[in-house]
């Protein structure tokens, strides 16, 4: 709401309860294996510190975050259990991490070494070792693997640091039958068997993402990684099975302006489309600025007094205008332009296809000016 008790302008709205449902319901599926929940990029565009006290509350025995300051955002907002930070650069400063009981990733004997050399004295820093097993970005490859192993042996000898987990991420999770998720599964293996031989004793392994953790039974091990299903949408759309996951994010607000328009008039820059008969247009205002895609149109919808409505026009940096067909809303009605859809609203994923991408970049990039409303749970 606004200061004077009127519905906000444009705001993110996101179901703290919906959260709660969705983190128990994957505990249910992937157990006995333990949940991770990812709540890297502002928890999807979901609110990061929010998203993360629900979760445990909940029942997430650990937290997955990609940068220190994540990490350390987290534990300045009071999270005390497991987390672990996986993305870091040659040169970034580890002390404060790991003074912040922060589990923290290697995936070289130099990377290894800088954590080394920042661990306080009989406090051993806890890593978890990445193997590529495929998908050719974070982690050592098989061939520098026994090296690295061999390595963080070494400097478990020292008490410098103390290997927890050998972990790697999947490239074709939401395609559970391809051939490269059992390729690499087979790769994950090996790494886990030469990190043993080599001494480590692992509390955990984890490979598998959402999309794995429910579909690939096979790959859960002690512990899974789930983001984009903790937030209810579908990791894998038209193949996930329907566990009852909950969308928990509606973008809404209230229309600023309404009027007529005659046959031949163009809208927005460009005029890229033009109306082939007398019609009326909504003004939406909210813009790339927001993190709206200014490819949405032509594709996406809004839903406006009762129906979708089409985006008309170029995406603006401020607004977007939608056509309303000849009905006349009052300025001010109010607009969804996604929601869990169960009024018939547009989705995420009816977004993400409209544009031509994905439901996890539609909610990790919406925001900008737009404020972010909890519901469905008393915040502290």
């Amino acid at each position: 709401m606004t200061s004077g008790g009127h519905p906000a302008r444009a705001e993110i709205v996101v179901d703290l309860e919906a959260i709660a449902h969705n983190v128990a319901t994957l505990r249910d599926v992937v157990a006995p294996a333990g949940l991770m929940a990812v709540v890297k990029a502002d928890g999807y565009g979901h609110g990061m510190v929010e998203v993360a006290r629900v979760a445990r509350a909940a029942g997430a025995e650990w937290l997955g975050v990609a940068t220190p300051e994540e990490a350390l955002a987290l534990r300045a907002s009071g999270d005390e259990g497991r987390l672990l930070c996986w993305l870091a650069a040659p040169g970034d400063a580890y002390g404060d991490v790991l003074a912040a009981d922060v589990d923290v990733a290697a995936y070289t004997p130099a990377q290894l070494d800088e954590i080394a050399a920042a661990a306080a004295a009989g406090v051993p820093a806890r890593v978890h070792l990445k193997i590529d097993t495929g998908l050719s970005r974070g982690g050592a490859t098989p061939g520098q693997w026994a090296d690295l192993c061999a390595h963080a042996r070494e400097l478990e000898e020292s008490g410098a640091v103390r290997v927890v987990a050998v972990w790697s991420h999947l490239v074709a999770s939401d395609e559970p039958e391809h051939p490269a998720n059992s390729e690499q599964a087979k790769v994950f293996d090996w790494a886990v068997a030469v990190a043993e031989e080599a001494g480590l004793h692992l509390e955990v392994r984890h490979l598998a993402n959402s999309a794995a953790a429910i579909m690939r039974p096979d790959l859960r091990h002690e512990l899974v990684r789930c983001g984009i299903a903790l937030y209810g949408l579908d990791p894998a759309p038209g193949v996930t099975p329907d566990i009852g996951l909950v969308p928990a994010m509606t973008v809404r607000g209230r229309l600023a302006l309404v009027k007529e328009v005659p046959a031949g008039a163009g809208v927005s820059y460009g005029h890229a489309w033009v109306a082939p008969a007398p019609t009326t247009l909504g003004l939406v205002p909210v813009g790339y600025a927001e993190g709206i895609p200014r490819a949405a149109s032509p594709g996406a919808e809004v839903w406006v007094a009762g129906a979708r409505r089409p985006v008309r026009g170029k995406v603006c940096m401020d607004q977007l205008v939608v056509d309303l067909g000849g009905d006349l809303p009052e300025p001010g009605s109010a607009f969804v332009l996604f929601g869990p859809g169960r009024d018939g609203e547009p989705t995420v994923q009816d977004w993400a296809e409209a544009v031509g991408t994905i439901n996890y970049e539609i909610v990790t990039r919406i925001g900008g000016r737009m404020p972010r409303r909890y519901v469905g749970e008393e915040r502290p």
